[in-house]
């Protein structure tokens, strides 16, 4: 049924219908609110879509960790036993940097908005990423250790990356300048 819907018929004025007409007529419906087209692709496509996210090793945790080794600091990565995961650690000086993506992490920027369809879904999914966030900060601050969170959308300036981190850590020993 997918496929036969989404190819498309012309209209009697010669344009093209969209596939949610398409899903109208095959319902018999001109009610738009008794015919609404939820997804493009099928169960099976969008699962292996989501499921390319990356997790580790994005974009802006590597512009963050370029900064920081450039910067002469040393690090470890994606410590297990530590709440959350951070995505940077410095066990030596206890701070942890988590780097987050502003639209998966609900960040107040333009990159944070949340998507118009399906609010019912991403507006618990992303307020409960935000909660747990919070979580684990909470437990990392009551062990003791310091953290600072990097918004993806403050990686492309990377001078001012490199004040907010460098400020965050203090004087690296090998700093070059």
């Amino acid at each position: 049924m997918i496929y036969a819907l989404t190819h498309r018929k012309r209209k009697p004025g010669g344009d093209r219908l969209k596939p949610r007409d398409l899903v109208c007529q095959y319902l018999k419906t001109s009610r738009r609110s008794d015919c609404t087209v939820t997804d493009t692709r099928t169960r099976d496509q969008r699962r292996r879509i989501m499921q390319s996210v990356k997790q580790k090793n994005t974009k802006p945790e590597m512009v963050v960790r370029k900064v920081l080794h450039g910067g002469g600091y040393r690090y470890r990565l994606h410590s297990k036993h530590l709440p959350g995961k951070p995505d940077v650690v410095f066990p030596s000086r206890r701070m942890a940097i988590f780097v987050h993506g502003c639209f998966w992490h609900g960040h107040n920027c333009k990159f944070g908005r949340l998507p118009k369809s399906r609010l019912d879904y991403w507006g618990p999914k992303i307020g409960d990423n935000q909660a747990r966030d919070q979580r684990n900060v909470e437990e990392l601050t009551a062990l003791g250790w310091s953290t600072l969170t990097v918004w993806e959308c403050e990686t492309p300036d990377v001078d001012a990356l490199k004040t907010l981190l460098w400020t965050f850590l203090g004087e690296s020993k090998k700093r070059r300048i």
